[in-house]
């Protein structure tokens, strides 16, 4: 193949259909799953949800979905993903049950090859759309193998369990612990909610798009476009106070605010409000969160767990409580790329060892040391503001422009220079250094074990956009031709014996 793109989620999927309008037709989507969806096909937990608008957390070229919610569910965003691939037929280049299990380049060949459950793939350009939302962070505290109930990750939730009339105890406060909280509230005899650390929790005005407005959206020329454009510019408003922390205070008096209105009772509100800047950790919306939390059969409890004893979870300070169902709200081992370990660039450097230290590319896409390797949602693209879609399709366009590049010079191969890579990351490492991820006075998943910010992009959403519109080749080395490139056979001159006026040309 001329491209195989590794990873069947909004990734994936954009840079099948991308590359194929691109004319890269020899383009195929390898997912391990059993169908497509990534992200979404594999978090069913209750009251899993989007918490971008749907209309800026979807596909610019696929604008027309007449959304049911501003904040799309789970089900409705997998469905989709599968109207989006059929509408642009992908069937044709979606291979799903493929497990990759070992990339490594071929200097001689100039190619990619792939070690699969499905056999030997290779590949001129590799692209991996596995995304930073993958490797769930499970629990690990002493005694958990033994408790006596189901332990349920949030990623990996058993549709077979159900938790009416049970006691359920939920570790963890981030983004899908806020959305289960109040949805398994409903019917779960009691909910005890272990949290390590507060969360600043935003008003999420999660209402039903009423038809009509669907209708005027449809047939109002431009008003999907500017609707999408008003929901950028309020998105990019919020990562103006994350790039200037002094006016993060602001916003924070909404969130309190929020907070008290929701909240009466002075010690559970003083247990819930963070003491750090907001956007430090991952911004939380939610507007049933803190409602949920004041109802008497669910207790907060201010306290990481250390242990679980039969059925009983243990808090730091010695709370203990008894729990049919154990939920842990985790989230993922962000930075850990999946194929990091297994995936072999020039003189057999893996992946995991070129990013000792923490992760690290160029402009988020290109790796040095790994020719024709592209990573989409790479490292230090992302933020507490952006929409996940809108950076997707930045780099789409500096991938199917690197392409077209090497395709008009004749080369078979680009990589990065290592130098253009540190002379990046070091003006992002140093622009992050006021931001409040990095000053906000708090530890979060946007910081690596070093310390060192490998998440965040520290400037605005347009400034990333204006700079993946162009393709910087002095930034690369280019690799020759392995050798003379063959002509398909109808193309290759044919030898003529006969004479020149049998060939009908002058003598």
């Amino acid at each position: 193949m001329r491209v195989v793109v590794v990873g069947a989620g909004f990734s994936g999927i954009g840079a099948a259909i991308r590359l194929r309008q691109a004319g890269f037709r020899d383009v195929l989507l390898l997912e391990k799953g059993p169908q497509l969806g990534g992200t979404w096909r594999e978090n069913t937990y209750p009251g899993c949800a989007c918490d971008v608008p749907s209309t800026l957390y979807s596909y610019s070229f696929t604008p027309d979905t007449a959304w049911s919610r501003v904040f799309a569910g789970q089900r409705e965003i997998h469905a989709y993903l599968q109207a989006t691939a059929e509408r642009h037929g992908l069937g044709d280049v979606l291979r799903c049950g493929v497990d990759v299990r070992e990339a490594r380049w071929d200097p001689a060949a100039g190619r990619w090859l792939l070690q699969t459950s499905d056999g030997t793939y290779n590949a001129a350009v590799l692209v991996l759309a596995t995304g930073p939302w993958h490797t769930p962070r499970h629990l690990d505290v002493p005694g958990i193998e033994e408790f006596t109930g189901p332990v349920l990750h949030t990623a990996r939730w058993d549709q077979t369990i159900d938790l009416t009339g049970r006691r359920v105890a939920v570790v963890g406060s981030g983004a899908s612990a806020v959305q289960i909280v109040p949805a398994i509230a409903a019917r779960a005899a009691t909910v005890h909610l272990f949290q390590r650390t507060a969360q600043w929790v935003l008003p999420k005005p999660d209402l039903p798009v009423p038809a009509p407005f669907n209708r005027f959206l449809d047939h109002v020329p431009g008003a999907r476009s500017a609707l999408r454009a008003g929901q950028y510019a309020l998105q990019e408003g919020l990562g103006l106070a994350f790039r200037h922390p002094p006016l993060a205070r602001l916003i924070e008096a909404g969130a309190r605010a929020h907070l008290r209105i929701a909240v009466r009772d002075r010690r559970l509100r003083q247990a819930l409000t963070p003491d750090y800047r907001l956007g430090c950790k991952r911004l939380l919306t939610s507007s049933t969160f803190y409602r949920a939390l004041a109802q008497p059969h669910v207790r907060l409890h201010p306290t990481a767990v250390t242990e679980v004893r039969g059925n009983e979870v243990v808090g730091a300070d010695g709370t203990a409580v008894q729990a049919d169902v154990l939920v842990t709200a985790t989230g993922f081992r962000m930075g850990q790329l999946p194929l990091a370990r297994s995936l072999h660039g020039m003189n057999g450097v893996t992946l995991h060892e070129a990013w000792d230290g923490g992760p690290q590319a160029y402009l988020g896409t290109t790796v040095s040391g790994f020719p024709n390797l592209f990573l989409l949602l790479g490292p230090n693209l992302l933020g507490g503001s952006t929409s996940a879609i809108t950076v997707l399709e930045a780099q789409l366009t500096y991938l199917t422009t690197a392409l077209a590049h090497l395709d008009h010079s004749g080369h078979r191969a680009l990589e990065v220079r290592a130098a253009a890579q540190a002379a990046h990351n070091t003006a992002v490492q140093e622009a992050l250094r006021t931001t409040v991820y990095n000053s906000g006075g708090c530890t979060s998943y946007y910081l690596s074990p070093s310390g060192r910010n490998t998440f965040a992009w520290p400037w605005s959403t347009g400034r990333l956009i204006r700079r993946l519109s162009r393709f910087d080749p002095d930034s690369y080395t280019f690799h020759p031709p392995v050798g003379p490139v063959p002509l398909p056979a109808r193309a290759l001159p044919q030898h003529d014996d006969r004479p020149a006026a049998a060939r009908g040309e002058q003598p």
